[in-house]
């Protein structure tokens, strides 16, 4: 029996399962390492579980937890809405502001999933105050959120980063960030433009707050928890602290100053995710155990080229990104196989097709069969409104896994 197989054929089956059912693709991961590594490999479980990736989930533990604190508090509702007040009036730059807002809550550390969830409502509910068409502001919020998303404070940052060290391309964060943003900020202005911004821009009107609605001002518990943040990101930006132990400390100042309620930032940790990531990983270190990567990486090998794979990853890892998760099951899948990927073509640049898989991962996010469309989707009342922004949203996804292709390909090739 060959376990190569049996491992490759495994994760396959997890990645379909996560696009077609409900289940949770981690605890089907952690249950296929020990059939195929405990049962029928002859790993011990010290073995399999060497797999667990114990700083990442530290990492990810002290970070969200932080961030839940942020949000059952109302620090981040404030922020937003005090930022909305910048627009005075004019429509249009009411979908460039919820980007630019989306993309930096994102990049300080709630990252794509939490910051979407936290401004989509507001934003949709604007956009129809505004007369904005809920499409447009669904592609600026949904782009703005993915932006942010490879920031090194942010979960899916701290998953890529922890991914692509273990690989020798460590160091890249700024660069991996950066691309990120870029690749989303020139797709969410082309659709701005494509889609009525100009118009809007044009004449004037109600920017989605009215003058009547009172801003609530930021309280103790808000400013405590803006300064535990800013310190946070000093203590990681200038003095290398690590990222998660230093989110676990700025967690514990803020519940010891009784700023947010420990209990329920604590259930509104993604458990999920992190169930997620890390299952699929254990998973993953099976298959580099067994050489299930090297068929992995040889079934892209055989479509590719030197010359065309940053397109050929890129288009793959965004098809099946429509439907399943880029952060807990695309990336921990596609990245490691990168080494593999590059001894069978026979040469490749290693951080290129990494920055091709996160980019067009990413872009496709803003489908609704993901995270961030289906927050934007389901922020509209109307089921006519509704089921017009599903169709638009899910033409909008797949059209950018092809998008994602050329873009990768022109910039990495």
């Amino acid at each position: 029996m060959n376990l190569a197989w049996l491992s490759a054929g495994a994760l396959l089956v997890a990645v379909a399962l996560s696009c077609f059912t409900r289940l949770n693709v981690g605890l089907i991961a952690i249950a296929f390492a020990w059939i195929i590594g405990g049962l029928l490999g002859g790993m011990s479980p010290k073995q399999i579980a060497g797999g667990f990736p114990s700083e990442l989930f530290l990492t990810l533990a002290g970070v969200t937890l932080l961030f839940s604190q942020a949000q059952t508090n109302g620090t981040l509702e404030r922020l937003a809405r005090h930022a909305a007040r910048l627009c005075k009036g004019n429509a249009g730059l009411l979908p460039l502001l919820f980007f630019l807002l989306a993309s930096a809550l994102a990049s300080i550390g709630p990252g794509n999933i939490a910051s979407a969830a936290l401004l989509a409502p507001m934003a949709m509910a604007a956009a129809l105050r505004s007369g904005i068409s809920p499409f447009l502001m669904a592609i600026m919020v949904g782009n703005g959120a993915s932006s942010g998303s490879l920031s090194p404070f942010a979960p899916t940052g701290i998953i890529v980063n922890g991914l692509m060290d273990r690989m020798g391309l460590g160091g890249f964060e700024f660069q991996n960030w950066s691309y990120n943003l870029a690749a989303h900020a020139a797709v969410a202005f082309a659709g701005y433009f494509l889609f009525g911004g100009l118009a809007l821009l044009r004449r004037r009107g109600a920017a989605g707050q009215r003058p009547s609605e009172p801003v609530p001002p930021f309280e103790r518990p808000h400013w405590i928890t803006l300064i535990v943040i800013a310190g946070l990101l000093a203590s990681v930006l200038f003095a290398s602290a690590p990222v998660g132990l230093a989110a676990f400390v700025a967690a514990a100042v803020v519940s010891l100053l009784r700023a947010a309620d420990e209990s329920a930032a604590v259930k509104n940790i993604p458990w999920n995710t992190l169930l997620m990531v890390c299952g699929v990983t254990v998973l993953i270190s099976i298959l580099e155990k067994t050489q299930g990567m090297e068929l992995f990486a040889g079934l892209i090998a055989s479509i590719s080229t030197p010359a065309s794979v940053t397109a050929v990853v890129a288009f793959v890892t965004g098809l099946v990104s429509v439907y399943s998760s880029t952060s807990g099951v695309v990336l921990p899948a596609f990245l490691p196989a990168i080494p593999s990927l590059i001894g069978k073509l026979g040469g490749g640049d290693a951080l290129a097709i990494a920055s091709s898989m996160n980019i067009g991962g990413h872009l496709v996010d803003v489908s609704p069969l993901s995270t961030i469309g289906a927050l934007c989707l389901a922020s509209l009342v109307s089921y006519e409104d509704s089921r017009r922004l599903f169709y638009q949203l899910l033409a909008w996804g797949l059209s950018m896994s092809v998008v994602g292709a050329g873009v990768c390909f022109l910039l990495f090739r």
